[in-house]
């Protein structure tokens, strides 16, 4: 099977927004306690934070961090996380059935993200809350002193305001498991409020409202016109959420989901330039996909177990073992993001630890690295500066839920300094390896420096990392890739994940 691409320095998509690769942590089974908290744990800092944690999470090098929900958030209470730990409330979560213990509240998280060098993107309750206490807790955070809120943050021993600068205005308010759920006139004209007080208090903050929660809503894509008609001038991002799954075993159709979610993207995109046009706006809205990942492994099992059990205090959620073809997967749907990086400004990986997540942990055990943390990693590490677009030719095939998918998959980053070149490649064939002459236009003096590869046997679609052999499935050094006649050429591995990076004159 052959392949043959195209990549020119001067056909550019978009300059890509760091926080791209960003992610997601909720209050939510295991994610925090037991996560990245666990006092007891041997590897714990003075904070309670897991170090060998924060080592992967750091490996990441991720710019943004969504906290703390999610459902969570549309019943939460901020101000029951500060102050004096044993002063703080127990509180039951009935959006995941479980008791909240509060020991993790805003100003332990802040250290923690300060520590994991990552910059906070906080959402208000907007299900059983509203403009006031949205207005509070910016207040809190941002306010420098002398008034109520910095002062009681002061008074709990943080001097200097955290000073966040995007702020999400609820959480998947179109669905009707939400707490607080409401019609999207409703929350338009309550999100644009809420957005007017909450920017107020600085000129750079930033504003994400609520779009579907997924694309198979009735509502979609009405729901996001109406949101926007109502509150378009006062808000930057409208957030998409979508999770992904293999129930059918079918690793071609599930690949093809990836040209799914890009229909997806342009949708809402359309939507934002008409609503734009029919305001006379001059303001740009971008697409924030705040909520992505693999989500299927344990779900039917996991959602049994939570509409029942009685209320216990970090029950484990979510907990997936993802395998190579879920890690095929991520790359594929990063490749996506790399191409609507005009659209998308910002995106999370949802989430970060245990639930759903690219790192698991052993409570008083270890931390490993799940599949899919490698080609998130990648992209994370090299996928920054100018997306490229990319022309392919080559064989396709038909699936349930897309029809003609090419079996090459590629996109291309030009760093901020012009000086490499980051390709990532899928090959989704599951048996037959890829010939690729990807020409390379403007690129001078082109040489590969570096080339990994997962995957390449199909056979071992289902194999996953665990806490017994949490490198079963990892990067290894590829090799048959070189540059000739100013091409990429070589071969790709059947079912296989490449980064490819290349040094340039």
């Amino acid at each position: 099977m052959k392949g043959r691409a195209s990549i020119h320095r001067d056909f550019t998509v978009s300059q890509i927004d760091d926080r791209l690769y960003s992610a997601f942590i909720e209050h939510m089974g295991r994610a925090i306690y037991g996560g990245i908290y666990e006092p007891e744990h041997p590897t714990a800092n003075e904070h309670g934070f897991r170090k060998d944690v924060l080592e992967l999470v750091r490996g990441l090098n991720i710019p943004a961090i969504r906290y703390p929900g999610g459902n969570f958030v549309s019943a939460y209470k901020w101000e029951d996380g500060v102050g004096p730990k044993e002063d703080r409330p127990v509180r039951l979560d009935l959006a995941w059935r479980s008791k909240e213990t509060n020991q993790v509240g805003i100003n332990e998280f802040a250290k923690w993200a300060e520590d994991a060098g990552i910059e906070m993107m906080l959402a208000v309750n907007l299900g059983t809350r509203g403009i006031e206490e949205a207005r509070n807790f910016v207040e809190y955070c941002n306010h420098p002193s002398g008034t109520y809120w910095s002062d009681l943050r002061r008074s709990h021993g943080v001097e200097k305001p955290y000073g966040v600068n995007m702020w999400c205005l609820g959480n998947e308010m179109d669905g009707p498991w939400q707490i607080g759920h409401m019609e999207a006139k409703e929350y338009g004209r309550l999100a644009d409020e809420t957005s007017k007080a909450v920017k107020a208090f600085n000129r750079g903050i930033e504003t994400v409202v609520c779009g579907s929660s997924n694309d198979a809503m009735a509502t979609y894509p009405e729901w996001e016109r109406q949101v926007l008609e109502e509150c378009y001038e006062n808000v930057d991002y409208i957030s998409l959420h979508k999770y992904f799954g293999n129930n059918s075993r079918d690793s071609l159709n599930y690949f093809a989901k990836i040209e799914e979610t890009g229909r997806y993207i342009q949708a809402i995109g359309g939507v934002i330039d008409y609503v734009k046009a029919k305001k006379r706006a001059k303001n740009d809205v971008y697409i924030c996909f705040d909520e992505w990942n693999v989500w299927y492994h344990n779900r039917e099992q996991d959602s049994k177990n939570w509409h029942v059990w009685d209320w216990p205090e970090a029950p484990p959620l979510l907990e997936e073992d993802y395998n190579l073809e879920d890690a095929i997967f991520v790359g594929g749907l990063l490749n996506e993001f790399i191409r609507r990086s005009d659209r998308v400004r910002i995106a999370c990986i949802a989430q970060l630890v245990n639930v759903i997540a690219p790192i698991r942990t052993r409570t008083g055990g270890p931390a490993w690295a799940t599949t899919i943390y490698y080609p998130y990693q990648f992209a994370s590490l090299y996928g920054r500066g100018t997306a490229l677009n990319v022309a392919v030719d080559c064989p396709r095939y038909d699936a349930r839920v897309a029809q003609d998918v090419k079996y090459l998959d590629v996109s291309a980053v030009l760093a901020p300094d012009g000086r490499s070149l980051a390709v990532f490649a899928v090959n989704r064939h599951p048996e037959e390896p890829m010939e690729v002459d990807m020409a390379l236009h403007g690129f001078a003096g082109a040489r590969v420096i570096e080339h990994k590869v997962m995957g390449g046997d199909a056979s071992e679609a289902r194999e996953a990392n665990t806490c017994e052999q949490p490198n079963r499935i990892v990067p290894r050094d590829g090799s048959g890739l070189g540059v000739e006649d100013s091409a990429l050429q070589g071969t790709l591995p059947p079912f296989s994940y490449s980064m490819v990076r290349l040094a340039l004159d």
